[in-house]
């Protein structure tokens, strides 16, 4: 058995959304043909936008992500007064702020070409204003391939 370093790098484009929290693993998967040669490591995801994040959370109910927009809201609500930043909407210095708290990277476990998200675990894109548009992420995987060969 050998082990071979892998290492590759590559750039994601989601469909565009409206605004909440939306889970976008399997539209991930799809776009990273290769992660299926990883035998153990990483993948990092990347959000190129500052008015748009990255979380891990619940796969099954769409209430939590629900939930999660409503709440996301009270923290950081539209046209608040003291917001100085207001020449690109009325959500976008929201947009930023949430964007702020939740980040803007997620890393996650892979192990036999599969990412190692828990069983109620999914990939949210939290996009933050009314039209965002199409998302580009950058994924970043390292790891190991193990391939078997007669001795």
């Amino acid at each position: 058995m050998t082990s071979n370093a892998v290492y590759w790098q590559q750039a994601l484009t989601l469909k565009p959304r409206s605004r909440g929290f939306h889970l976008i693993t399997q539209e991930v998967i799809e776009q990273l043909p290769a992660l299926k040669d990883m035998d153990i490591g990483t993948l990092h995801l990347f959000i190129q936008h500052t008015s748009a994040s990255l979380t891990l959370n619940e796969n099954a109910d769409p209430t939590v992500r629900a939930d999660l927009e409503r709440h996301i809201n009270v923290l950081a609500p539209e046209n608040a007064p003291y917001y100085q930043h207001t020449y690109e909407g009325d959500d976008d210095m929201p947009a930023h702020i949430k964007a702020s708290l939740l980040g803007a990277s997620v890393s996650i476990p892979v192990a036999q070409g599969k990412l190692l998200l828990g069983t109620w675990q999914g990939i949210y894109l939290g996009e933050h204003r009314d039209h965002g548009g199409p998302r580009r992420l950058i994924a970043t995987a390292q790891g190991c391939a193990t391939s078997f060969s007669d001795p």
